[in-house]
């Protein structure tokens, strides 16, 4: 793969998970989107969404294992099932782009492997051990690794250490919280001193407000990558672990809307504004996380070169 392909304007998709539960996805437990991989019943709408993304003009698609990491299986008691889910993730994505004919990008979604948006405090060896897990059922369907919303150096370190033996580049993704700094405490700067790799593709802030983005892009734009934005729309602008609203024991697991709302007056226009902005700022990655909708990928996708 070509590793300055973002350095040039490129659009990746929008949120998955949330995009499979406006969609009729039932999740159980904690299990969130992992479901989707789970039930067989559920596996035409993961090609089906992916597809609307690439429809509305998306250039790479994650692959929907994001919830399927390792300790939320244990907890859900579907640990068995680890391996099939991230393989049915690789093998949908490539479905969906097999059936666009289009010469889009698979990227394999490496998330923080305890829970969102907040630090792993296990042992080192147990986390690399659980995202290379991850990883090597990912490599055969992806172009590229996405960390996908990480929080400090502690477990980038690990990751990017997992997905140089395997050989693939990553496209870095970082969790910002209102005062700017990583969940960590660290700021992006002390990160990138401490984890910066040849392999990197690219870095992104990771399902963040179209707010704090904003006031974080300067400082991403020192690092002298290319950078951009997978933007979140909750209406809490600083989003909480699932553990906070959903618990193995739900038979229907709760939709993250339920606790931290949506925000539904964010359309196409609002995002191809914000897009155009940062891009004057020096972004080129352009994307969406948590509701963020094929219309807002669509109103974005003339903006690439």
């Amino acid at each position: 793969m070509n590793l300055k392909y973002f350095s040039k304007i490129r659009i990746l998709d929008g949120g998955m998970g949330q995009e499979l539960l406006s969609k009729g996805l039932k999740p159980k437990g904690s299990l969130w989107s992992a479901t989707a991989l789970l039930d067989k019943k559920y596996h035409e709408l993961v090609v089906n969404c992916h597809l609307d993304f690439i429809k509305s003009g998306a250039e790479v698609i994650v692959t929907s294992n994001f919830a399927a990491r390792k300790i939320r299986m244990i907890q859900n008691n579907v640990e068995k099932h680890f391996e099939y889910a991230n393989e049915k993730a690789g093998e949908l994505a490539l479905r969906a782009k097999e059936i666009s004919k289009k010469n889009i990008l698979i990227a394999g979604s490496l998330p923080a492997q305890n829970d969102t948006y907040v630090l792993d405090p296990r042992n080192q060896k147990i986390i690399e051990k659980d995202f290379y897990e991850q990883a090597k059922i990912l490599k055969p369907f992806i172009n590229f690794f996405y960390l996908d919303v990480l929080c400090g150096s502690k477990e980038c370190e690990i990751a990017l250490n997992v997905v140089e033996k395997l050989g693939l580049p990553v496209l870095v993704g970082l969790h910002i919280k209102k005062n700017g700094k990583l969940p960590s405490g660290e700021t992006l700067s002390e990160l990138a001193e401490k984890c910066k790799s040849k392999k990197w593709l690219g870095i992104v802030a990771a399902c963040v407000s179209p707010e704090i983005i904003e006031n974080s892009i300067d400082e991403i734009k020192e690092l002298k990558i290319p950078f951009g934005f997978k933007v979140n729309l909750w209406k809490t602008e600083e989003p909480v672990p699932v553990h906070k609203f959903a618990s193995p024991e739900d038979k229907i697991g709760a939709n993250p809307v339920e606790s931290m709302g949506t925000r539904s007056d964010y359309t196409g226009v609002n995002f191809l504004e914000f897009s155009k902005k940062m891009i004057g700022r020096g972004a080129t990655i352009l994307g969406g996380c948590c509701e963020t909708k094929p219309s807002h990928i669509k109103a974005i996708s003339n903006l690439k070169n």
